[in-house]
């Protein structure tokens, strides 16, 4: 029976801390309760009614903590029926503030502070510079830097204070408070310290329990194989390349990401070793992924922490300990050297005006720029402006023009239309943004759809398409799985089909038009539209049908894909020329590239090649092309005189068939040009219809039949010129294949 101040409830509540006589925090009928995200309702359990709950502190989101109800001090019998909230002092407003990668000083209190105060709203306070002076003996625990030579920026400086003679337990009522406040679970004083500092001052710390400790403490790599006990209870194997803090016994833990079980405090816990250190942006993001720990640590130290708060943050958690814990600090000990950013930016106060589109003081924009910890010196046109090493987004004037504006308000840059310079717009979009478009459209209209995938690959992935250069591997990766610029669109589309087939939709073909890298200069990132063709994805339809046996998707569906995106970037194919070098990646008897000349490549198309699809655990057959957008030659310009739209024939073609007898290695499109070469205005049209190998023509040769169509324009032709021109077909295929015509 629940007394709520007003009347007495029957709840039913299975706690095993639930006792007579009990304070507690009820939820009446109709209340939401947020850690179980439901709305309380009148309910019936094992035949009792009950009429709302009493509730534990992961219920009400303050803790994790639900072993039982929340059972409240004796004390505040006198106040059954008010808020718990009230009470409790917990309905302090709450401020969601969304940080952008850039602005790592804006994850500390201090930092939002500096910004509000610049906007006008309260007075930023005087820096508490913690512990003053110095310590009265030296720190017993050594402290060094232990990586190879010119790996030494994984950690450029690593300091610690000692501290003895303290007395852990329970932190003040006040720090448990704004601790609460902030979704953080009060621990013990000297730990709730370290997150006290890291949360105030964006200064993620870390304390050990320095007798706990086996000689020299240190950061260096991991050793293959180097397990520790993580303080969220989790083994975590130490790999090479990752930085870690160990003692003479081994690694303790990750450096800016999470310490040990082995070395944490307790109430037991007499001296200890507070550590404050950098560590490298890249290498800890790297290892936060490869490991999957989330700390309020790696989250801060990935960003770019100041790398000049080292001293700051041992004097803030020092004088935290005497005040709190009591005890004698040494003096402070750091080993290597921070970094040490200084940017000083020429600045010209007018420039607000002329990018921002404010006009603002120069009084103004230097109140504004100091607040913000810039400070700006000289006089005249043009100012020095120094950057804080707790800014590392600032580099250069606009940079210090973006601060002005923000500061002063975004609302206030006045909304000025384009001034129209004619009734006429003119073209805006680039020829290769044309390219694009039209791409884009044609690959749709020949029934592709279009997939937008990852600019990156795996390392494996990249090296099969000719990638995977350490060139083009990324510092920080946003997955293990996606480290390299893609060489090629190809990898991701494939995977993509292998996606749509574990899902039972096998016949499909996509497209994607983008960027590909072959290196890192400018001109080794390259436009290309590519495709692939998968199971009975054809042109005009795909599936089986009554009609006809089903036949996969091959070469020629992609080479009729990539001559018609040539074909319809401007680009005559008859002047196109297709060879049998593809790349490795393709099938080596069914692929070609196309070129334009002997040096130009314009495309590669066909079958990927087996050994591909395995290496990118792809289900085949599979054909696929990709069509090199920047090397195509511009469009040529529309002719003043415009050609007339139909160029019509009124004599009736001729068409004459030829059998070679060819060596096996001649290439059917080598017979074809030479045909066509003889006669390029009399003769339309050059077509294979028949190869024969094997039976009385032996191992070596083999039997091509052409129809060769003759169009005559001025009139038609007689006997005597179609056999001239015949015996001349005959004679430019034997002059450039060796050819004979059968008898």
């Amino acid at each position: 029976m629940v007394n709520n101040g007003r009347s007495t409830v029957q709840v039913v509540c299975g706690a095993p801390n639930a006792r007579t006589g009990m304070v507690g925090v009820f939820a009446a009928e109709g209340t939401y309760v947020p850690g179980t995200d439901l709305k309380l309702v009148k309910s019936t359990i094992r035949g009792v009614e009950s009429n709302g709950m009493l509730c534990s502190e992961r219920e009400l989101e303050l803790s994790n903590d639900h072993d039982g109800i929340i059972d409240l001090p004796v004390e505040l019998k006198s106040r059954i029926g008010e808020r718990y909230v009230d009470v409790m002092g917990l309905d302090d407003p709450v401020i969601e503030v969304k940080v952008t990668p850039n602005r790592p000083d804006a994850l500390g209190i201090r930092g939002l502070a500096r910004d509000l105060a610049a906007a006008g709203l309260g007075t930023l306070k005087p820096e508490d510079p913690g512990l003053t002076g110095e310590g009265s003996y030296d720190c017993p625990v050594a402290i060094a830097l232990k990586f190879p030579k010119g790996e030494e920026k994984a950690c450029p400086a690593f300091g610690g204070i000692y501290v003895r003679g303290v007395k852990n337990g329970p932190s003040p009522a006040w720090m448990q408070r704004r601790l609460r406040a902030i979704g953080l679970r009060p621990i013990n004083a000297l730990v709730d310290i370290t997150n006290y500092v890291t949360f105030d001052r964006c200064r993620p710390l870390h304390v050990y329990d320095a007798d706990l400790l086996k000689g020299t403490i240190h950061a260096r790599f991991g050793k293959p194989g180097e397990r520790f006990l993580a303080l969220d209870n989790k083994e975590y194997e130490a790999g090479d390349g990752m930085t870690v803090i160990a003692d003479d016994s081994g690694a303790l833990g990750f450096g800016g990401i999470i310490g040990g079980e082995s070395t944490g405090c307790s109430e037991g816990t007499v001296n200890v070793l507070v550590e404050s250190a950098y560590f490298d942006p890249i290498r800890t993001a790297a290892t936060g992924r490869l490991t999957g720990v989330r700390s309020d640590a790696r989250y801060r130290f990935e960003r770019g922490i100041d790398p000049q708060s080292i001293e700051q943050g041992l004097r803030l958690a020092a004088k935290l300990i005497l005040d709190i814990c009591g005890g004698a600090p040494s003096r402070i000990l750091i080993a290597g050297k921070a970094p040490d950013p200084k940017r000083l930016v020429d600045f010209r106060p007018r420039r607000v005006a002329e990018l921002g589109g404010i006009e603002v003081s120069e009084a103004e924009t230097r109140r504004i720029l100091g607040t913000l910890g810039f400070t700006a010196k000289g006089k005249g046109e043009t100012l020095k402006v120094a950057v804080p090493t707790w800014r590392p987004d600032v580099h250069g004037a606009a940079d210090l023009v973006e601060e002005v504006v923000r500061i002063v308000g975004v609302d206030k840059v006045p909304a000025t239309p384009m001034p129209r310079i004619s009734g006429v717009s003119r073209a805006t979009l680039t020829e290769g943004q044309k390219r694009v478009r039209r791409a884009r459209r044609t690959l749709a209209g020949r029934g592709l759809v279009e997939a937008i995938t990852w600019s990156f690959v795996t390392r494996a992935e990249a090296t099969t398409f000719g990638g995977g250069t350490d060139a083009l591997e990324l510092a920080n990766p946003i997955s293990s799985e996606l480290t390299s610029m893609r060489p090629s669109l190809l990898p991701a589309l494939a995977a993509a089909c292998q996606r749509n087939r574990d899902r039972g939709h096998g016949d499909h073909g996509l497209f994607e038009v983008g960027q590909a890298y072959r290196g890192i200069r400018p001109e080794d990132q390259t436009m290309l539209a590519s495709g692939i063709r998968a199971g009975l994805s054809h042109m005009t339809g795909g599936g089986r049908h009554w009609q006809a046996p089903p036949t996969p998707a091959d070469v020629f569906d992609v080479k009729a894909d990539t001559v018609a995106l040539i074909a319809a970037m401007g680009l005559d194919p008859s002047k196109m020329q297709v060879t049998r070098d593809a790349p490795a990646w393709f099938h080596p008897g069914r692929s070609g590239v196309v070129r334009l000349g002997p040096k130009t490549v314009l495309a590669h198309f066909g079958e990927l090649h087996p050994a591909t699809l395995k290496a990118l655990g792809v289900e085949g057959p599979l054909a696929a092309f990709e069509v090199f957008l920047d090397a195509l030659p511009p469009a040529k310009r529309k002719p003043t005189r415009a050609k007339p739209l139909l160029d019509a024939v009124d004599l009736q073609p001729v068409r004459r068939d030829f059998a070679f007898l060819l060596d096996r290695s001649v290439a059917a499109g080598d017979v074809v040009r030479a045909a066509e070469g003889v006669d390029r205005k009399l003769i339309a049209a050059v077509t294979v219809f028949d190869i024969y190998e094997g039976g009385a023509l032996g191992a070596d040769k083999k039997s091509l039949a052409i129809e060769v169509t003759l169009q005559p324009r001025e009139k038609t032709l007689n006997d005597e010129e179609i056999e001239a021109v015949s015996r001349r077909i005959v004679e430019g295929v034997r002059k450039a294949t060796g050819g004979e015509i059968r008898g």
